[in-house]
């Protein structure tokens, strides 16, 4: 054992090297000896901790394959698109700059700003300073720039941290499920969120969802730790985890303890919960909405209590972001001013975001090859997932064992709660809302895994027909965009193709029950 430790760390060492020789050389910033050793740190700390993980999660070859995957693809996509853009995107700052969004930019070039001035670390946590909502994921990048790479300002070394954090999730989001479930659903749901697109995305870039989303993982676990075994390390997991989420977002990390309150609450029948664990949690809880307050208020709401602070906030941005949406598109321009009645806006607004990234519009977007490979991947992903997170209900409804089917009901509404809650607070903006949406991915493929072992089980017709209702949305869209650049394709008004949309699920729908029943009718 301590031999393969030992070769372990060599190798990882070695790697880290060679790693940060290449990168260095790629990125070719300031002084080469000083970005070489620059990366190769950072990269060996990676390496070393990605084995560490991949051993302690049961050393399978597949999963260290996996961790290898989820590593390379986001850390290459990030530093591909650092060539990419510049040359083959759009013609502003930002992509000049290699940054695939304004947030990445913003939030990294403020970070080097601090990073290069005698300002202390903690200024990036100064609602007057910083950028950054939370300031934890730029006071991070500024740590690393200002004692790591001094001379030059190297963003890869933010895309390095946060494709090692995005890989180290997935071995703990794997245990977690292992071990509170079974290794089938492990697998495949560990596979979902390595290589879910909008993760990939987000996992090359200057972002604070790859640790969010790691950091849920090893609440996780935490949480699966204490209560299957007993282990008195979980509480260190669970401590561990959730003081992540307060450092980056305090926000996710309330809405995670309710989460796992309500999970536990429905097991406790099967499960002493000590009163550190109680206490645990409302300290987290409480910390977390103090840390909110602090975050939220400012200009308007500077005065004000935390229910107006939360509620006023909320609101104002859900405002704000229909606003943009109206401003930016002249097709919502139309329809809010001519089809929609001002009551249907904020349903609107939900379905529409629900839908985002729209896979029709990725296809025929007039952009560059780059952008429209990326819209159409991303879309891809929530297309092919969305069918699954419909059909899970059915799953859940399904299923045998009565305890098992209450805690799987939770993590469907609380699921959908956040997927909803993401659509109106990003105004179906098609950045926003997936960037949200995907935080809590965790829960997403669970479901998703879950639902698609069930239909492989048993063949269950109405998977196929809620993809189908899925594919009729998807042609008559791409239908009603190609009209645009083909004037010969006879187009349907907005409203029509609303309807006949909902007029073919409705016959889908309605069809299979009758199906159904004709099928359970007994034969005479």
């Amino acid at each position: 054992m301590k031999q393969n430790r030992r070769m372990d760390l060599v190798w990882s060492i070695l790697a880290g090297i060679g790693l940060g020789l290449v990168l260095a050389r790629l990125d070719g910033q300031g002084n080469g000896w000083r970005g070489w050793l620059a990366f190769s740190l950072l990269s060996s700390l990676g390496w070393i901790i990605l084995v560490a993980a991949w051993r302690w999660a049961g050393s399978q070859r597949w999963l260290g394959l996996l961790l290898l995957l989820a590593f390379s693809l986001r850390l290459g996509i990030g530093v591909s698109l650092s060539f990419i853009l510049p040359e083959s995107g759009y013609v502003t700052e930002v992509q000049k700059a290699g940054y695939n969004s304004v947030d990445a930019y913003n939030r990294d070039m403020q970070a080097w700003e601090l990073a290069s001035s005698d300002s202390p670390i903690l200024d990036a946590f100064d609602k007057s300073y910083a950028i950054d909502q939370y300031g934890g994921l730029e006071a991070l990048s500024a740590l690393v720039y200002r004692y790591l790479s001094p001379d030059a300002h190297r963003p890869w070394l933010v895309i390095l941290m946060a494709a090692v954090v995005a890989a180290l999730g997935v071995a703990f989001f794997w245990n977690a499920v292992r071990f509170a479930w079974n290794e089938r659903l492990a697998w495949l749901a560990a596979w979902m969120f390595a290589l879910y697109p909008e993760s990939l995305w987000l996992g090359s870039s200057q972002m604070r969802e790859p640790f969010l989303m790691t950091f849920i993982g090893v609440v996780l676990w935490g949480a699966v730790a204490w209560q299957l075994d007993d282990d008195h390390k979980g509480w260190l997991w669970l401590a561990a985890g959730l003081a992540g989420l307060l450092f980056f977002s305090p926000g996710v990390a309330i809405y995670l303890i309710v989460i796992l309150a309500g999970w536990i609450w429905l097991k406790k029948k099967h499960l002493k919960i000590p009163w550190r664990g109680v206490a645990l949690a409302a300290g987290v809880f409480g910390l977390g909405l103090l840390l909110l307050w602090v975050a939220l208020r400012r200009g308007t709401f500077a005065e004000a209590s935390f229910l107006e602070t939360l509620t006023g906030w909320f609101k104002l941005s859900v405002k704000w972001d229909v606003y943009q949406l109206e401003r930016d598109s002249g097709t919502i321009q139309y329809l809010f001013r001519n089809v929609l009645s001002p009551k249907l806006k904020l349903p609107f607004i939900f379905v529409y975001g629900l839908l985002q990234p729209v896979l029709p519009a990725a296809i025929f977007d007039p952009s560059t090859w780059i952008w429209q490979t990326v819209g159409i991947l991303r879309s891809l992903g929530w297309y092919l997932l969305l069918p699954l997170l419909v059909f899970s209900l059915i799953t859940i409804l399904k299923s045998s064992v009565e305890d098992q089917k209450f805690t799987w009901l939770w993590f469907f509404v609380i699921t959908w709660l956040w997927i909803s809650i993401s659509s109106l607070r990003a105004g179906g903006d098609q950045w926003d809302n997936p960037r949200y949406r995907v935080i809590f991915l965790i829960f997403q493929v669970l479901l998703a895994a879950k639902a698609w072992l069930y239909y492989q089980e048993s063949r269950n017709p109405w998977f196929t027909r809620i993809v189908l209702i899925e594919l009729v949305f998807t042609l008559l869209f791409v239908d009603w965009y190609a009209t645009r650049f083909f004037p010969f394709i006879p187009r349907f008004s907005f409203t029509v193709m609303v309807l006949l949309i909902v007029s073919l699920a409705a016959i889908i729908v309605l069809g299979g029950w009758l199906l159904d029943r004709r099928k359970l009718k007994p034969i005479k």
